[in-house]
């Protein structure tokens, strides 16, 4: 007991884990998860998020990435990729038919957008999955 006090004593105050603040309640980030996830074929505007939490449109942005780690965008592109690789992987989809499915405009900012995420683009990505089946 001594030794725990005498250590607690020697920590600066400014070194101890801070409650994290901010961020969205459980109920809350829940929510615009599951919403998210239902449309993401869809196209999502933050403010119609934030209009779900009953928040405004900085608000929930801040909100969103303190409890995340992602801004919304962010944390929507990685969904749609994480959907994407799995149909890839799972289906016979053609990549424009799967770049629909996963909300992306078109297939030309489809393979972008996962190319810059996985550092191959999605043909070769398929190929690479299919090979190491």
């Amino acid at each position: 007991m001594a030794h725990l006090q005498q250590t607690l004593a020697r920590t600066p105050a400014g070194d101890a884990p801070k409650p994290q603040t901010g961020g969205l309640s459980p109920q809350r980030e829940r929510l615009v998860k599951q919403l998210i996830l239902e449309r993401l074929d869809q196209s999502l505007e933050v403010t119609e998020l934030a209009r779900a939490c009953a928040l405004s449109r900085s608000h929930f942005s801040r909100a969103f990435k303190c409890s995340t780690g992602l801004s919304p965008q962010d944390w929507i592109r990685a969904q749609r990729i994480a959907r994407a690789k799995l149909l890839i992987q799972h289906t016979d989809l053609s990549l424009t038919q799967i770049s629909l499915e996963c909300g992306f405009c078109d297939q030309a900012h489809f393979c972008h957008i996962f190319t810059r995420s996985e550092g191959i683009n999605p043909f070769a990505w398929r190929c690479r999955v299919v090979k190491g089946l």
